[in-house]
């Protein structure tokens, strides 16, 4: 099921502008392999399509196998967004980033993670999305609101809020910083 657009935004401006800026340097950088040079006036990039579509297709495909399997399992929302889901879900991000350094071979994985996270952040703005962008294409897809725990946007997510006044915009369902409740999927 995908899931409708009488689905309320939960981020307001500054949110949704903080996940297109971030999501087309993220892009920016991916598709460009991080590497831009001119030389005798030609412009040269680091384009990699294997990363390309391994960022586009591959991470993506993995995620919503991952979140469906997980939901026919246990169809209860995940809301992996304590302290320790955070932290494990900045490690598998450092992770791929730093593929270069520690399994060359696959070092298209770091470049294929930046095409990944900055088309996820794009579609988290245009559908209003408070989570972590790592579940945002797959959420799309299932119709889910599934969450984990978000070290980058819920901070600007959690200010936007207090600055609004509002109870909707910036509400970040995925901050780090809230109290463990011991609900299912929390760490």
């Amino acid at each position: 099921m995908i899931a409708g657009n009488t689905r309320r935004r939960q981020i307001g401006g500054i949110g949704t502008a903080a996940r297109v800026v971030l999501g087309l340097a993220l892009l920016a950088l991916g598709v460009t392999g991080g590497r831009v040079s001119v030389m005798n006036g030609q412009v040269g990039i680091g384009f990699e399509p294997i990363s390309v579509v391994v960022g586009v297709v591959g991470f993506p495909a993995v995620v919503l196998a991952l979140q469906w399997l997980r939901a026919r399992v246990v169809p209860t929302r995940l809301e992996a967004t304590g302290p320790g889901s955070t932290a494990l879900n900045m490690l598998v991000l450092a992770a791929l980033l730093l593929t270069p350094w520690y399994a060359p071979p696959l070092a298209f994985t770091s470049v294929a993670a930046l095409v990944f996270y900055g088309a996820s952040m794009l579609l988290a703005a245009l559908r209003g999305y408070s989570g972590c962008e790592v579940t945002a294409i797959s959420n799309s897809i299932l119709g889910r609101d599934d969450q984990v725990g978000c070290l980058v946007l819920s901070p600007v997510d959690d200010l936007e809020r207090r600055l609004t006044g509002s109870s909707n915009a910036g509400q970040s369902v995925a901050s780090p910083t809230k109290p463990f409740d011991g609900g299912p999927g929390r760490d």
